[in-house]
């Protein structure tokens, strides 16, 4: 049995579809969550990470887990993972984590965690994905017009989907014990560029606003802490070369090179219209 957590979300629903639909048994656990929101034959269990002691009935029978990092308690949920006869587990953790871990200080706890729990461990180091995107989706569709920070400072973002995939593959396969591994996409891409993809997608053109660093805090600060809103404006403002290099480790993993902004945006065009 295979546990996702965060099954609702963009690369938790991907990867439980790609265990699914390679025929392999899944729990897809989410706070909020019913049969209706996964496909036939898979377990859905509703239960909170921020609650470790209520998560023995969503780990029950797996082997291998993949977690979000969620909740304050890492001990805790390794703990119950480990009680329930997990031996596997990989975490979707931050590029941040290693490349700014006093400004993303929460998935490097996880992390840690992770690394002294004596399980089997796979660390993936997510950089920005393709569906931060959707935050457009409301303004575009009534307005044909993205705004955003940074217009030309580019990011190598990462479809969910190639997260998923690498997700399935360390589930899966022991040889991905122990690694860390950084997921890009194919090459760095900015918001003006992304914006017009979307553009290109729908076969109209969307209208690209930069926005002020003071009207980009204002607007994250709603509903993330202010830290991590910090974290968020000194990458996309101010990249390391590390965090605007494209990383290899997708392609090793998968075998094929991650897909592009431009094919995310053609194949989510409906979200835009």
């Amino acid at each position: 049995m295979y546990v996702v957590t965060g099954a609702t979300g963009n690369v938790g629903g991907a990867l439980v579809r790609t265990l699914a639909g390679a025929g392999l048994p899944v729990t897809a656990v989410a706070r909020r969550i019913a049969g209706a929101d996964v496909p036939e034959g898979v377990r859905a269990v509703a239960a909170d990470l921020a609650e470790p002691a209520g998560l023995g009935p969503a780990f029950e029978g797996a082997a291998a887990l993949f977690l979000l990092v969620a909740g304050e308690d890492p001990y805790g949920v390794l703990g119950a993972a480990k009680t329930a006869g997990i031996r596997r587990v990989v975490l979707l953790s931050s590029q941040g984590a290693g490349t700014r871990p006093q400004a993303y200080a929460h998935p490097a706890r996880f992390e840690k965690a992770l690394w002294e729990s004596g399980l089997d461990g796979t660390v993936l180091r997510s950089g920005g994905m393709d569906t931060n995107a959707l935050a457009w989706a409301g303004s575009i569709r009534a307005r044909r017009e993205a705004a955003a920070p940074f217009g030309d400072t580019g990011l190598p973002f990462v479809d969910p989907e190639d997260v998923a995939a690498v997700a399935a593959a360390a589930l899966r396969e022991g040889a991905h014990a122990g690694a860390t591994y950084t997921l890009t996409g194919p090459a760095p891409t900015t918001p003006r560029e992304r914006a017009a993809a979307i553009g290109a997608a729908l076969g109209e053109p969307v209208r690209f606003t930069e926005q002020t660093r003071e009207e980009a805090y204002a607007v994250m600060a709603a509903f993330m802490p202010p830290p991590v809103v910090e974290g968020t404006l000194a990458v996309l403002g101010e990249p390391t070369e590390e965090e605007r290099r494209v990383g290899p480790d997708v392609e090793r993993v998968l075998g094929r090179a991650p897909g592009t902004f431009a094919a995310w945006a053609r194949r989510n065009a409906a979200a835009f219209r």
